[in-house]
């Protein structure tokens, strides 16, 4: 007599369960590679807010540079204004170091109020970068005094 296992039904029911046994091992695969499909998209979620947030603190202080240029090129302007004056005076008209220190402190009290207004008003409002900015209170009164001493500088070459 035939073995149980070798007839026609018997054989169909193995595969059967063969099968049914590939299928939850598909099953469970494919539950695993959804499960790290989705953990990849949460990182990749928080590497955009990530570098959201650091774009917006280089914005920050790419601003912070460009004012800092500002005061830079206001000072040695103001500098060369007053140098102007010193070396020159004795060596060309009058005239024309007054007019050269002129320009140059103009020029200084020019980049004064351009590095503050572009401070105050460049401000970037999405997204909030993680660093503080810094406070307008103080560049107001810091670059007003520059202004101040600019003028009393100009004055006191003018009066000269």
């Amino acid at each position: 007599m035939a073995d149980a296992s070798s007839t026609p039904p018997a054989k169909a029911q193995q595969t059967l369960a063969d099968s049914a046994e590939t299928l939850a091992d598909s099953a469970e695969t494919q539950q695993k590679s959804t499960l790290r499909q989705e953990k990849s998209t949460l990182r990749q979620e928080d590497s955009a807010e990530t570098r959201t947030r650091l774009a917006a603190d280089r914005t920050l202080l790419a601003a912070e540079r460009t004012y800092a240029a500002w005061m830079r090129t206001g000072l040695a302007s103001l500098a060369a204004g007053i140098g102007a004056k010193a070396l020159l005076d004795k060596l060309v008209h009058p005239g024309l170091v007054i007019a050269t220190s002129l320009v140059l402190i103009l020029y200084a009290e020019f980049c004064f109020v351009s590095g503050v207004w572009r401070e105050l008003t460049g401000n970037v409002e999405r997204p909030q970068p993680d660093m503080p900015h810094l406070p307008s209170w103080l560049l107001v009164i810091f670059n007003g005094f520059m202004v101040v001493l600019g003028v009393a500088v100009l004055i006191g070459i003018l009066t000269r």
